[in-house]
């Protein structure tokens, strides 16, 4: 039985990267990451905000108690990863920023919040800052 990620990343790559539904009108991306202890393969769907040349994503988890593994991945990576934001894969270079220790945090979390309206409703699930990922298209 496929997953709700599958069927997003499904319907994502028919529709060249357009979303509808939940997502109608708004950017997202398929995220591929390395697991950092696995060494497997990983794939997630983000709603990815602009913000210049770049998109913001976040670590929400639509406000779990704790950040998404792909957050620890990027981390643990060597180099560009693996997104798409269309048609094929393209690589980008991404940059975790936390709350509390990166100075930029605050806008670019800002940017993500005032971007997708679920943003408040995973504030109230947890008091976890959530993580943010600047991914820039090389």
């Amino acid at each position: 039985m496929a997953s709700f990620n599958d069927t997003v990343i499904e319907n994502f790559r028919a529709g060249n990267g357009v979303l509808g539904g939940h997502w109608e009108g708004k950017k997202t991306l398929l995220l591929h990451t390395v697991g950092r202890k696995s060494g497997k393969s990983f794939v997630n769907p983000l709603v990815a905000a602009p913000d210049g040349d770049s998109y913001i994503v976040c670590g929400s988890a639509g406000g779990a108690p704790g950040d998404p593994q792909w957050v620890a991945n990027l981390e643990a990576a060597d180099g560009p990863v693996t997104v798409e934001l269309g048609a094929g894969e393209v690589q980008a270079d991404v940059r975790v920023v936390r709350p509390g220790r990166d100075a930029d945090w605050d806008r670019l979390y800002g940017v993500w919040r005032a971007y997708w309206p679920d943003a408040a409703g995973y504030e109230t699930k947890t008091d976890r800052k959530f993580p943010v990922a600047v991914v820039t298209v090389r």
